[in-house]
């Protein structure tokens, strides 16, 4: 009850302060995150492309339709305004005169100005000097570490590694038309320069992009991902979720691009190139060999696919680099105007046969199994200033069909309604896909989804989505048919510094009761309010209440309250935040975003009962030298052991430290 208390008297003095808009684009890409926890590669990954997108942003008056669709807050409704309205009125001015584009509401606007630059629209020659991109380019050099102020039952003994995490990150930015770049990552517990890892880090990105050279319009040599259409065939992107759906109208995109992330899921390894065939038409096309870890059965099969990462233990080293994937596809695209039509298509090749265990696993009957696996796909759409619609059609090679479509209205200035509808076969396999779903892939799942985005005023904005889902075979705890349902409430207003939210969330699923003989459903219910208030002196607040409510096996609740404090002044950034949490177990267990050092995306899961409080600083150390620097600790109150197995912690709290070193030259 003390912390409570402590905590009110700290959000209560904090609010009698001035204060600034600290928090940029990061404060919006909060709002976007679901309390999936199924999502967290996904979220990791839209972190990176968009810190990097923050730190080389796009020239408004030199873009490309392609480029806009990297931001997933934009709509395609809103990305037609915008490059209709340079078409029709020539150069942009200012950031101010995007409020011309009337589809953009002042969110949208605001957090625009994170990404796009307003400058001269010059010419691109198609020659490019090596020592130019050298001498003129940006580059950019991270160098991160973890250091935690405990030790783990790993680290005594089991983990080959000592218990450091740390990475580096390397870019060369020429003008959007030439991006290199290597990082570097070692996770803690995973050995340096000794056993498998001889050359050092445990894994590394590699990449160079080429744009607009001749008619190719992009080329990429290495590390690279590409996403197709709505994802049913390939997705190396990342899905934002149900209420980013809802927000971005479900925008459908080609997308060839870099991977410069540590994460190990989702890229492509080799040559991919996207090449302008005529005016209307496009061709992409991709080659890839890679490695990746894999769980092998007695008779060297691959039982599971692992992309986690780790390679901390003797067991976990095992499984490095044991398998390798052959991929080979393309798509062929028509475009005129807004209506468009895409095919596309994927080879892939195991050198060890995929054999899932399916005894004793019938919810596994239908998983990809084999060493040849094929899915092609049409994708389509057509965008106008009220209409929006969008759809991909799939099959793989046995003739399992998967399909999703989308149409979004916008019935008044204020109004905008959202309709999406999928069916996945349970035939269906995909290895690369990812695309809107309820369940865990794209496959057995038949679903249909309604949203509403409501701006009565410039300073209130209201979403609500309902989703309803049936899959018609067995899944993990759930031995027949079954149903899901899941409904968001989102309310947000504006008045003169302040900045008020409220959500609520309703999701039912149905898992098997004990006996296995008939199906219980789980409700979870969620719900937030947030208030944060800025002004011109430099002090950003805010303060969030969180609270669940489970009903499945027991009755589980738990809340959380949460003060956010940041100042800015000069070259200095400090950010403090303080987090009490009570729930009564694992079921009802909450999130907490929280800032972190850059390119290290961080959301916590916190269950039981304790207090997260976390400081960041930063420092400009001169023209091109940032440091950066955060201290976070948990301290539960429930429990004198942290975690199980290797990473059991002997206490009841933990404490890591962050440092970055950012140079620019």
């Amino acid at each position: 009850m003390k912390y409570i208390i402590l905590l009110i008297i700290i959000t209560f003095a904090s609010l009698t302060c001035a204060a600034q808009e600290t928090g940029g684009w990061e404060e919006s890409f909060r709002q976007w995150i679901d309390t999936d926890e199924s999502g967290t590669v996904s979220w990791e990954e839209a972190y990176d492309v968009l810190t990097e997108r923050s730190a080389n942003p796009i020239n408004l008056n030199q873009t490309s339709r392609e480029e806009l669709e990297q931001l997933p807050f934009l709509t395609p409704q809103q990305i037609e305004d915008i490059l209709a309205y340079i078409n029709r009125y020539g150069i942009i001015r200012s950031i101010g005169e995007l409020q011309m584009v009337t589809s953009l509401d002042t969110e949208r606007r605001q957090l625009l100005k994170f990404f796009v630059y307003i400058g001269e629209a010059k010419e691109k020659s198609n020659r490019l000097r090596i020592d130019s991109v050298f001498r003129h380019g940006n580059h950019q050099l991270f160098v991160t570490g973890k250091i935690p102020l405990y030790t783990r039952k790993g680290d005594r003994k089991g983990y080959m590694g000592s218990r450091y995490q740390h990475n580096f990150r390397y870019q060369l930015n020429y003008h959007e038309r030439v991006k290199a770049g290597v990082t570097g990552a070692k996770d803690a517990g995973e050995p340096f320069f000794k056993d498998r890892n001889r050359w050092g880090y445990d894994h590394y990105s590699y990449y160079l992009q080429l744009k607009d050279i001749g008619c190719i319009r992009n080329l990429c040599v290495g590390m690279y991902r590409v996403q197709q259409g709505m994802g049913l065939v390939m997705n190396g992107g990342f899905y934002l979720g149900k209420l980013s759906t809802l927000q971005s109208l479900g925008n459908s995109t080609a997308v060839l691009r870099p991977h410069s992330s540590r994460s190990t899921e989702g890229y492509l390894q080799g040559i991919a190139t996207t090449i302008r065939l005529h005016r209307h038409w496009q061709l992409t096309a991709f080659a890839s060999y890679r490695p990746l870890d894999a769980t092998l059965n007695k008779d060297s099969t691959a039982r599971t696919l692992y992309y986690t990462n780790y390679h901390r233990t003797e067991t976990e080293m095992s499984k490095k680099n044991n398998t390798h994937e052959t991929n080979v596809g393309g798509s062929i695209g028509w475009r005129r105007g807004t209506l468009y039509a895409r095919a596309n298509i994927l080879y892939a090749h195991f050198d060890r046969r995929l054999t899932p265990q399916k005894e004793n696993s019938p919810y596994r009957l239908y998983a990809a199994e084999g060493q040849d696996f094929m899915n092609t796909s049409m994708d389509y759409g057509y965008t106008n200033a009220r209409l929006s619609f969008s759809g991909e059609t799939a099959v793989n090679k046995e003739g399992a069909l998967a399909t999703i479509h989308q149409l979004s209205y916008r019935i008044s200035h204020s109004l905008t309604v959202m309709l999406l509808h999928r069916y996945y076969d349970k035939r269906y396999t995909a290895l690369h896909a990812r695309s809107f779903h309820e369940g865990s892939d794209v496959q057995n799942e038949h679903g249909i989804y309604a949203g509403i985005t409501w701006q009565p005023s410039a300073r209130w904005t209201l979403n609500w989505y309902a989703d309803y889902a049936h899959f018609p075979w067995k899944r993990y705890q759930v031995s027949m048919s079954s149903d899901a349902f899941d409904t968001m409430l989102l309310m947000r207003t504006f008045f003169n510094k302040w900045r008020l939210e409220g959500r609520y969330r309703l999701h039912i699923r149905q898992k098997d009761n004990d006996e296995k003989t008939m199906l219980r459903n789980r409700v979870e219910q969620r719900a937030r309010i947030r208030l944060s208030y800025d002004s011109p002196h430099g002090l950003s607040l805010q303060t969030q209440l969180d609270g669940t409510d489970v009903s499945y096996k027991n009755h589980d609740r738990g809340y959380m309250i949460s003060q956010q404090v940041a100042y800015a002044w000069k070259r200095l950034r400090l950010r403090a935040n303080v987090s009490y949490f009570h729930t009564d177990n694992y079921e009802s267990r909450l999130y907490l975003y929280e800032h972190s050092v850059l390119y290290n995306f961080s959301s916590l899961m916190l269950y039981g009962k304790g207090i997260r409080y976390a400081l960041m600083a930063g420092m400009d150390l001169g023209t091109n030298l940032t440091l950066t620097a955060k201290i976070g600790t948990t301290n539960y109150f429930d429990r004198s052991t942290i975690a199980s197995s290797y990473q059991e912690i002997n206490g009841s709290s933990m404490t890591d430290v962050d440092v970055q070193l950012k140079c620019r030259f």
